[in-house]
């Protein structure tokens, strides 16, 4: 009954052959760079850059998405020894299976379905303001009771939950589709953007620190770094670079989710580190450029409101080149919603072949091979909040998700280094242990500049995941019974 029981990867790649619950092998590397820059190049850069300007760093954002990509570098290392090592579904929760234990890895596991599902709703979201912007009509209307119910948002959840049940490949089909519409429109805005930036506007670069409005003060909404150090409440300065950067990771997200899909890798020992690392860097430096310009477009504290980047434009008279954004914005960000649904399919399948939730919830289909009962879950519950829960109250929740998960898969690197020496390693993290632990550090330290509020939702969270785990999961994980078959072996043979 060890909570630390650990899952060899022989077992783990063995159980992805078991007939029922497996997963086909449709992908390549350019699939996978694909997905990667399908997935990271998002809400990031048509939504949350315009608000973490005005709100937080002012032009300084460029430096907030630096500081973002470069923790992310330091976890994709992590991330493409594991993901080429072990070729399995589930990314960071089967590595924290090998390496770490059950218990680990179920808490990592209950993580990644917060994060992805709630990822795929705050994006959801974002698609359903800019598909509003474009056509000029509400994608969203008051039900009473304060909520308002977004049809936009729950619209293209369902569109894209039926295409993920119908294979992988057909998806990844569709996301290369996109993905060069979208890589052209990013383009656009910095070449056209460039036209209409002001110098003036860059100044000063990082806008001097100021405190809070007396009403925006709440323990509750600081970071808890200012808690804990006890330091004023303040936005912009280096501190608001700093609290940018860990919103603005949310447009990172992605790498770890190209890691999921290693099961139905052709190639993962080649193609994974190709995936992680080409669709990283190329959105890295595109980020990094647009903010540059948007916010030399406009001065910082404008770039408000649903669609900032399409509004930016228009403030500067290039109306037809809004809409164009607008339209990229519709098409771009659908391919980040389909990948997120995706990604959280295939943790949940992953867990539930193990034992750990129900086993019917990884029944694959037998015409599509994709997991097709997690995908409809997954589909149901994405709409709801997509259509009833605010982004803003949602995308702090995916950062802190992503960034504990980073954690556990560099201390992960480590473990594994240290158990099992004699693995083949298609690519090797350099300098280890000391990156991984200095990508760990960073990650945490991101993680606490995050605001209490998103602290306390989410150590919620993990204690109703601890109750599950222990309440089911324990009790019906496969290892744990096939560890007490073969003790019930070993005890009948000592009593003969």
């Amino acid at each position: 009954m060890s909570i630390w029981r650990t899952k060899s990867i022989e077992q783990s790649i063995r159980d992805t052959d078991e007939p029922g619950h497996k997963l086909k092998k449709d992908l390549t590397g350019f699939d996978l760079i694909v997905f990667g820059i399908g997935v990271i190049i998002g809400t990031g850069i048509f939504v949350v850059t315009g608000r973490q300007a005005a709100e937080n760093a002012g032009p300084a954002i460029v430096v907030s998405f630096l500081i973002a990509g470069l923790v992310c570098a330091l976890a994709a290392m992590c991330y493409a020894e594991f993901a080429s090592t072990v070729p399995v579904a589930g990314s960071a929760y089967t590595f924290g299976y090998a390496s770490l234990g059950e218990f680990v890895a179920w808490i990592i596991g209950w993580d990644l379905v917060l994060e992805f599902t709630l990822a795929a709703a705050v994006v959801a979201t974002g698609w359903s303001g800019y598909a509003g912007d474009l056509i000029g009509i509400p994608t969203s209307v008051p039900i009473g009771g304060g909520l308002t119910l977004n049809f936009g948002a729950m619209f293209i959840v369902v569109l894209l939950g039926t295409l993920a049940t119908l294979g992988t490949k057909l998806s990844s089909r569709v996301s290369a589709v996109i993905v060069a519409i979208k890589v052209g429109v990013v383009l656009f805005i910095i070449a056209a953007g460039a036209l209409y930036v002001k110098v003036s506007n860059w100044t000063p670069f990082i806008p001097a620190a100021e405190p809070l409005p007396a009403a925006d003060v709440s323990v509750r909404h600081l970071p808890l770094s200012q808690v804990l150090l006890g330091i004023e409440p303040a936005q912009f300065g280096l501190w608001g670079v700093i609290a940018a950067a860990s919103i603005v990771f949310f447009s990172f997200i992605g790498f770890d989710i190209v890691a999921t899909t290693a099961e139905e890798t052709k190639n993962p020992r080649r193609d994974m580190p190709v995936g992680i690392f080409g669709s990283l860097i190329i959105v890295t430096v595109l980020y990094m450029a647009v903010a540059a310009v948007v916010t030399g477009m406009r001065p910082f504290g404008e770039l408000t409101g649903d669609a900032p980047l399409a509004e930016a434009f228009r403030q500067v008279g290039a109306d037809w080149a809004g809409t164009l954004i607008s339209l990229g914005g519709v098409i771009g960000i659908t391919t980040v919603i389909l990948v997120l649904m995706m990604g959280q399919s295939r943790v949940a399948f992953a867990m539930s072949r193990d034992g750990l939730l129900p086993r019917g919830l990884s029944l694959t289909s037998k015409r599509f091979g994709t997991p097709y009962v997690m995908t409809i879950i997954t589909t149901v519950v994405v709409a709801v909040l997509a259509g009833l829960v605010p982004i803003a109250a949602l995308e702090e929740m995916v950062n802190i998700g992503t960034l504990f998960a980073f954690v556990v898969v560099s201390i992960g690197v480590i473990v594994l280094r240290r158990t099992r020496p004699d693995l083949p390693r298609a690519f090797r993290a350099p300098w280890v242990p000391f990156l991984p632990i200095v990508a760990a550090l960073a990650c945490v330290w991101l993680m606490l500049n995050l605001t209490v509020d998103t602290w306390i939702r989410f150590l919620i969270w993990m204690a109703i995941g601890v109750v599950v785990y222990f309440c089911y999961g324990m009790r019906h994980s496969r290892v744990g019974r096939a560890n007490r078959t073969q003790e019930g072996l070993n005890t009948g043979e000592k009593s003969d």
